[in-house]
């Protein structure tokens, strides 16, 4: 397509889950649902099942396994998840400076949580400001200040003086900072695996958790009340059994209660969904985990029992909602994949775009 070009998309455009259109066209970029004159333009016909650019609400765009990487290796993650279909990342958490991401026409959109905010000694290394509870106010408004409305905390890891999982950050540190985020107009969330940091977190304002494995029955009446999203990542979960394999003679405990946590992972997902706590999609891609994988992500969420429609919306509708972007409204911009069959029916051909358009132009 030029720069004098209309792209024409025809076949079924889902709008939403239930709105569904015939046809949709891109003039400058953006989507119009009022055909246009082509006269002397080149026009270019996309035909299937379109749905706005999926969303990877847990991602990290410039990181790998050791911390930091090269624009060019971070580049090429990028393209990987835009190629996946994915459009709109929510990189949670990231040592790189990723601003140069947003001058490329042809890269996904990124909405920063800035750097991993960790006790000290409690994360992987290179990945995280390291800390104490007296510097948490601080270096939460820092974050706040240079993320794109969102803050990362590590709310749990491992203790190496238990040799289990523990919370990092007693309750007044995480309610001052909590409160400075929203001051700030930011949004906070954090990785937690385990039980004991939750309730801490959550009565302290927190709008979302990360992987949320230690959500137990008593506590999904509170997240259900209060509202706080869980973002699952079953992708990544499905590596803790080779996690707790490694951990098995130096952190036995570790290992017994990590596996406990994958035993039910699909329980916990599914009952958080059934008490009307929101559920997104994000796979973890970064640090070990590859990128490219929002379709096993809702895939896992279909398998975990969340009905199909409901976990294609948390990539798509619902999640662009929750993260205050566009979807397929007329004068958005042109963010959208094309697919050759319907998505709702099977959410398996999300592994398959037929084609992927970015702010108008289609990229893949």
């Amino acid at each position: 397509m030029t720069d004098r070009g209309v792209l024409h998309v025809k076949g079924r455009v889902l709008v939403g889950p239930d709105d569904v259109r015939d046809e949709l066209w891109v003039v400058g970029g953006r989507i119009t649902y009022d055909r246009p004159g082509t006269a002397g333009l080149d026009v270019t016909t996309v035909d299937g099942w379109a749905l706005p650019g999926l969303v990877d609400a847990h991602c990290h765009v410039g990181l790998d396994a050791h911390g930091p990487v090269p624009a060019e290796t971070a580049e090429k993650q990028a393209l990987t998840d835009r190629d996946a279909g994915t459009l709109l990342i929510r990189d949670a958490g990231s040592p790189s400076d990723t601003r140069w991401v947003d001058d490329r026409e042809d890269l996904p959109r990124i909405i920063r949580a800035g750097r991993h905010i960790a006790r000290t000694r409690r994360y992987i290394r290179n990945f995280a400001h390291e800390i104490e509870p007296e510097d948490l106010v601080a270096y939460v408004a820092q974050e706040a200040r240079r993320g794109d409305g969102w803050v990362k905390l590590v709310g749990d890891w491992i203790d190496r003086g238990t040799g289990d999982l523990s919370a990092c950050w007693p309750r007044d540190a995480v309610e001052a900072a909590i409160a400075e985020a929203h001051r700030l107009g930011a949004r906070v969330t954090a990785h937690c695996f385990a039980e004991d940091s939750l309730r801490d977190l959550v009565e302290a304002g927190i709008d979302c958790i990360e992987h949320a494995t230690g959500l137990t029955d008593e506590l999904i009446p509170l997240f259900a009340e209060r509202g706080v999203a869980i973002v699952p990542t079953l992708v990544n979960i499905a590596t803790f059994p080779d996690l707790a394999a490694g951990g098995d003679q130096k952190y036995p405990r570790w290992s017994a209660h990590i596996r406990r946590l994958y035993e039910r992972r699909y329980d916990t997902v599914r009952s958080a969904y059934d008490a009307g706590i929101p559920v997104y999609v994000g796979t973890d891609a970064g640090g070990s985990l590859a990128h490219g994988l929002v379709a096993a992500e809702v895939a896992e969420l279909v398998r975990a029992g969340i009905p199909a429609r409901d976990a294609l919306s948390a990539t798509t509708w619902g999640a662009r909602e929750w993260l205050g972007r566009p979807g397929l409204g007329e004068g958005a911009s042109a963010d959208l994949v094309v697919y050759g069959a319907d998505p709702r029916a099977d959410v398996g051909v999300l592994g398959a775009p037929r084609r992927v358009v970015l702010r108008g132009r289609v990229v893949g």
